[in-house]
């Protein structure tokens, strides 16, 4: 009776560990998957982003003083969800991607400014005080960065509404957040930020403020590039360095529609030819043109179309259109990398990871790890196991 015992101890001992190994198989099996998935893919993949590199002009290389060079990342409709419309398994998702995508490219390649191109939040133009708090705190834990990383923000409609919900206590409360620096010089490199909703052009109190002002910015950027007469207005205006602006805002300048743009991350061929509304999807064909007119850019980054497209205005201005950081809006999301100097540049696209990708790997690994169970209480037998028993029976004979 007594051998029996030992004998029955010696079976349950045995199916002990037999169990406690195959369940730490499964746990390091998990582990290592969500670990690739959440973390490590975006490492992989933001490694293969670099900086551009520019082309510095034959004689300043002679001279061996190239021009300072700053290391600009711009990126655009981040549409962090709000109380209303965004369901939380949502918002855990699509922000994690986010928040992961972001602190691994400032780790990865080290930009000296971020500016995002609108549409920070999705609900901002409707949203509540408490729900605007919320938001807003969620969005600085996600998008945190160090001290001499520089976050600069323009402000999209569905931050602040489009010109029918626009309001200035919607303004206000963004600005709180977002100092407004319409123009912002560094390195001698000038940027402009504009809140292109406000260029409705139709005579409304923010509008007028909002012309005004570029305006003022523009007799500003007249002077220090010497293309008026010098004159006492000039001497006590602010000092820039003497080189064009490069045009940062939400909505696109006009253009017919994507029909003329290429790339990966392009508009879908279902979509490219759908004309675009002026004022809705693109700015009107007088607000271009004033903008263009007024500042002179020499590159304008804009957004909220989602998608990817490069374009030429009238006097060869170029435009990029920067697709949405999120996966919501996009499978294969993406930013772009500026080299800028005063009187040159060069850009890259980086993409992240895509969405199928991560949900593929998910589900790949989740079947392979049932067939391994399957196989390990012998419900199902796999090729490669029972030919590896065969051969061992057969090196026994």
């Amino acid at each position: 009776m007594a051998v029996i015992r030992l004998e029955f101890g010696r079976l349950n001992l045995h199916l002990l560990k037999r169990r406690s190994s195959l369940l730490l198989k499964i746990t390091a099996f998990v582990f290592a998957v969500f670990l690739f998935c959440e973390f490590l893919i975006y490492y992989l993949v933001i490694f293969q982003c670099n900086w551009p590199e520019m082309k510095t002009p034959a004689h300043e290389k002679d001279q061996g003083t190239p021009e300072p060079m700053l290391k600009a990342m711009f990126l655009a409709d981040t549409h962090l969800l709000g109380e209303v419309r965004g369901h939380w398994l949502d918002k855990l998702r699509r922000e994690w991607q986010m928040e992961r995508a972001f602190q691994t490219a400032l780790w990865l390649l080290q930009p000296e400014v971020v500016f995002i191109l609108g549409d920070i939040f999705d609900e901002g133009k409707w949203s509540s005080s408490q729900a605007w708090a919320n938001d807003v705190q969620r969005f600085q834990r996600m998008f945190r960065h160090p001290q001499d990383v520089q976050l600069k923000v323009v402000a999209g409609n569905h931050d602040i509404g489009f010109h029918y919900e626009m309001d200035i206590d919607k303004i206000q409360r963004f600005e709180d957040v977002f100092t407004p620096e319409r123009l912002f010089s560094w390195r001698g490199i000038n940027f402009v930020m504009v809140n292109s909703v406000a260029l409705e052009g139709d005579g409304c109190s923010i509008c007028s403020e909002a012309e005004a002002e570029l305006i003022e910015i523009s007799n500003t950027l007249n002077c220090s590039r010497e293309l008026v007469p010098p004159s006492s207005q000039c001497a006590a205006r602010q000092s820039l360095p003497a080189s064009a602006p490069v045009l940062l805002q939400h909505y696109p300048l006009y253009r017919r529609s994507d029909a003329n743009c290429v790339g990966e991350d392009a508009a879908s061929p279902k979509d490219k030819n759908i004309p675009f509304k002026e004022k809705y999807d693109v700015l009107s064909q007088e607000a271009s043109r004033k903008l263009l007119w007024w500042l002179q850019p020499r590159l304008v980054l804009s957004g909220h179309t989602h998608s990817g497209c490069e374009v030429t205005h009238a006097g060869g201005v170029p435009e990029v259109s920067v697709p949405s950081f999120s996966w919501r809006n996009r499978n294969n999301p993406s930013f772009i990398l500026g080299s800028i100097s005063s009187s040159e540049y060069s850009l890259s696209k980086c993409y992240l990871p895509q969405e199928d990708t991560v949900l593929v790997t998910y589900c790949g690994a989740s079947v392979l790890l049932l067939v391994l169970i399957l196989a390990h209480f012998k419900l199902i037998t796999l090729p490669f196991l029972s030919g590896r028993s065969l051969l061992g029976k057969h090196k026994a004979v």
